[in-house]
């Protein structure tokens, strides 16, 4: 009989895979179409209308997941990818109802996560050992503390990741693998099974979003892929692997403070425009290049993720 996780991934492929099309046809009817940003580059204008809020198919697999396992552990997971899913979907609705992006600010949305991030490592605990590449036997304050700063840092960087047609949802799939095999290899199978629908639901929504997108995740699912990511690696201990396997989101983030801080200091930017994927399209990367090269640069550093954990 097949692992829980490997039917919890076939079962989120499939179900993702089958109801996108419903969904673009769902959220064309109620007018959920994306707005490009007005400072970003003008090649992204050709993508206003584009139905947005596809994330809602990344919800099935906490779904898919619970339904198998049953458990506690899983549920607490289940419920970090949907209150971040929950926050995403607001400021997406607010920002079509609204007009030209104007959702959430920065700090309610921020001061959302963190909420709910407080809620899921209240029950998840802190772990009674130290995982892989993370210190045992410290305080649990600077546990939860440490923790707490995963899931802001990691849901936030994979929502600014989120510019480029397949970009956030392919670059995630290498890091999502890496903690899907610590999890199977720690005999954790909640964690594992929920990973797993992850990854399924994301190759389902690639279907649809991979270039030309048909559909765009929008912070619903920006925000919950970041929340499953930084979920997996506090549930495994492997906090400290994460900004190695998940690379390309810490640079992203990264080019954003470096672009601010220095325009706030010195009025001279570092970049032509951050996040990073927008630098390299206006020096005149294609928006497909772009997207492959970084897909390229999460699978190196999730090959190197991966040693690092079968050699642990």
């Amino acid at each position: 009989m097949s692992a829980p996780y490997v039917i919890a991934f076939a079962a989120a492929l499939a179900l993702s895979a089958s109801l996108g099309a419903p969904l673009i046809a769902f959220l064309r009817k109620l007018a959920y179409r994306q707005q490009a940003y007005e400072d970003a580059p003008q090649t992204h204008q050709k993508k206003t209308g584009t139905p947005t809020m596809g994330g809602l198919l990344f919800l099935l697999a906490p779904l898919v997941a619970v339904a198998l396992t049953r458990d506690a552990g899983s549920l607490a997971y289940a419920g970090l990818i949907a209150g971040s899913a929950a926050i995403g979907f607001i400021d997406d609705y607010l920002a079509i109802r609204r007009g030209r992006n104007r959702g959430l600010n920065a700090r309610t949305k921020f001061l959302a996560t963190a909420l709910v991030g407080v809620a899921f490592l209240a029950f998840a605990g802190p772990l009674p050992e130290g995982g892989l590449l993370f210190v045992g036997a410290v305080p649990y304050w600077l546990w939860y503390a440490l923790s707490l700063g995963v899931i802001l840092a990691t849901t936030h960087a994979v929502n600014l990741t989120d510019g480029l047609d397949g970009l956030a949802s392919g670059t995630i799939v290498p890091p999502l693998l890496v903690l899907a095999v610590v999890a199977v290899r720690q005999g954790n199978g909640d964690v594992a099974c929920v990973v797993a629908a992850t990854l399924g639901a994301v190759l389902g929504f690639l279907l649809y979003n991979r270039h030309p997108a048909k559909m765009f995740m929008g912070d619903t699912g920006s925000l919950a892929l970041g929340a499953a990511l930084a979920g997996a690696a506090i549930l495994t201990g492997t906090q400290l692997l994460l900004p190695l396997i998940g690379g390309v989101f810490v640079a992203e983030t990264l080019s954003v403070i470096v672009q601010v801080t220095s325009y706030k200091t010195t009025r001279k930017r570092v970049f032509r425009m951050s996040p990073l994927h927008h630098h390299f399209e206006l020096g005149g990367w294609p928006e497909t290049a772009v997207t492959r090269r970084f897909w390229l640069a999460s699978l190196c550093l999730g090959i190197i993720g991966f040693v690092i954990v079968v050699r642990a």
